[in-house]
């Protein structure tokens, strides 16, 4: 399991959950609409998750319906297929 972050974080990129990773899995420019977590690195802890204050990152088994493809989008954003 990884962690995704979804449409919440577009425009607000709130970095409190880059701070809070201890792999620096969670990555985006300042061009980027949103952040992404590379679900390569991501060891599951589950920092980020409080720490965004939009509610923007899941479990990837748990990403909303609504939602559901930011899990590849963060993975792409990794792969350069963005």
């Amino acid at each position: 399991m990884t962690y995704v972050i979804t449409q919440p974080c577009i425009g607000v990129k709130d970095k409190g959950c880059i701070d809070v990773c201890p792999m620096d899995c969670i990555h985006g420019t300042d061009s980027d609409p949103m952040l992404y977590i590379d679900p390569d690195d991501c060891i599951d802890c589950g920092g980020c998750v409080p720490a965004c204050p939009v509610n923007a990152v899941f479990p990837d088994n748990e990403v909303p319906g609504k939602w559901q493809e930011y899990t590849r989008i963060n993975a792409d954003y990794f792969t350069g297929k963005k």
